[in-house]
């Protein structure tokens, strides 16, 4: 078993709240043509986009809670406030007590943000080498650098590989390894933009494991944006869900069937096919792949719906499930409801 120096929290401690947090960009409007270019130079006009608004929540410390939403809803400049990277037009912000957009040392050395799209691996160089530079940034010594990359490595089974240039590892290697980097200060905070973005499947199943050995050895908290739905459903209990700006739901991942898939998935083998039309009767038909049937039915009208179907069909096999988390995130979404 790995030993990390665990930070000690108060009781009572939120590790992040964000209270009614905004961010507003204003865009220049120019007409086409040589008159719009000329109005444009002389008297400009703006419009507001407001990319996040009024978004609060909190988190605990040790918590993983995922936060989705579509391209654009404003998850990766939530994660820019969070950061201290941009500052917000309106809200308050506090991350491991600090507010972030000071950029104060204390702060610093206790967050990350790794974007998926984004490297700070020199690539020319061994990884082993940015990982020095990274260590004298934080001021560890020779034998604390040491000993923390061999953690790292360990966990993220990077041995042998941190001595080759950059540019020569697989991708998900250098996500491995860019990992590494961004962890060697032991932050208490990560901030994780797509981290799985472009890896294949197994390098995908590596990076999830490590972060949930990661959180459990050394109790740090982790905000995860991810289009993978598997990291969501793989690590995190608790997801956010950001649409045009607004927060639309916060709370339990089980919770997103209950309150916005008010309906099962049945799947069903015929033994002849049968048209759309002769099987809507029994609920909303999603798909039909020769004799293989999935219905979508209401929860209050399943037990009816499925006595008919057995009675009315030739039913070779039937199951019940509740529907894919994808899916229903893309309901709540195309739907816009708010919590």
């Amino acid at each position: 078993m790995l030993s990390f120096s665990k930070p000690r929290y108060s009781i009572d401690m939120t590790m992040i709240t964000v209270d009614q947090l905004g961010k507003n960009y204003p865009v220049a409007i120019k007409e086409p043509g040589l008159k719009g270019t000329v109005s444009h130079f002389l008297r400009r006009k703006h419009r507001l986009i407001k990319a996040v608004q009024d978004v609060s929540f909190q988190i605990q410390p040790g918590e993983i809670v995922g936060f989705l939403g579509p391209n654009g809803a404003g998850k990766t400049t939530t994660l820019k406030m969070l950061t201290g990277l941009i500052h917000p037009s309106s809200g308050q912000v506090r991350v491991a007590g600090h507010t972030p957009f000071n950029r104060r040392k204390p702060f610093l050395e206790k967050i990350t943000l790794v974007m998926g799209q984004k490297q700070q691996l020199l690539w020319d160089l061994p990884a082993l080498d940015s990982l020095r530079i990274n260590a004298a940034v934080y001021g560890l010594s020779e034998r604390e650098s040491q000993r923390r990359i061999g953690q790292l490595t360990e966990m993220l089974a990077l041995e042998g590989k941190l001595t080759q240039p950059v540019r020569k590892l697989s991708l998900g290697e250098r996500m491995k390894a860019e990992l590494l980097a961004a962890l060697l200060h032991q932050p208490q905070v990560l901030f994780l933009d797509e981290p799985t973005l472009g890896l294949d499947v197994n390098a995908q199943v590596g990076v999830r494991d490590f972060l949930r050995d990661y959180n459990q050895e050394y109790g740090a908290t982790i905000l995860l944006t991810s289009h993978y739905m598997a990291d969501i459903t793989a690590l995190c209990d608790r997801v956010l869900l950001i649409h045009e700006g607004q927060l639309i739901y916060d709370g339990a991942l089980d919770g997103l069937l209950e309150r916005f898939a008010p309906f099962r998935e049945v799947k069903i083998e015929l033994e002849q096919p049968r048209t759309t039309e002769q099987l809507c009767i029994y609920g909303e038909v999603e798909s039909i792949q020769g004799r293989e049937v999935r219905l979508l039915v209401r929860r209050e009208k399943l037990t009816d719906a499925i006595a008919t179907i057995l009675s009315d069909l030739p039913v070779l096999d039937l199951t019940i499930t509740d529907p894919p988390v994808e899916e229903i995130i893309g309901r709540v979404f195309s739907a816009g409801q708010v919590a």
